[in-house]
């Protein structure tokens, strides 16, 4: 497999290749995402499922309802250096998350107000800066049922409140 972006986990022993291109980025603030990093955001190029391939090694999963919308989530984890690399979802079955971290060129993915929306505000810590012209939603950017949300865009930069 040739096309698309290549990472890895901290000791080498799971490998990926995404099959292409990301199909948008999400930027998550929600408690999971911010326990999931250890950071206060989670930034998540969005990828077609049936390309994606785990090219070495297998990755564990640690599967959980999402506080959200009770849908399961699966985390694919390196059962030996413990590395996250890739979350795959009950909801968009069709669908794959990675953590930008682990690619191997994680600046090969842009984040621009075309391609990437900012979601779950309402969970993000006091501070956090949302760029001008980026769209944002204080949760999810879809109903449960899939039903997209309208999201909040301003001219000026967007910062949560304490």
């Amino acid at each position: 497999m040739t096309n698309g972006q290549t990472g890895r986990c901290l000791c080498g022993n799971v490998e990926y290749n995404t099959g292409g291109e990301p199909l948008w980025v999400t930027i998550c603030y929600c408690r999971f995402c911010q326990r999931a990093t250890g950071s206060d955001k989670m930034i998540e190029p969005i990828f077609e499922r049936e390309p994606f391939r785990f090219t070495h090694g297998n990755p564990s999963i640690y599967t959980l309802p999402s506080d959200g919308s009770g849908k399961d989530i699966n985390v694919h984890f390196c059962s030996e250096c413990g590395t996250k690399l890739a979350l795959t979802f009950e909801r968009w079955p069709d669908r794959l998350g990675i953590y930008v971290g682990t690619l191997d060129r994680p600046t090969s993915i842009s984040v621009t107000p075309e391609n990437s929306k900012h979601i779950f505000l309402s969970e993000a810590r006091p501070g956090t800066i949302v760029p001008p012209g980026f769209p944002f939603y204080e949760r999810h950017a879809a109903e449960n049922d899939g039903t997209p949300i309208e999201p909040n865009v301003r001219k000026e930069p967007y910062v949560v409140e304490g």
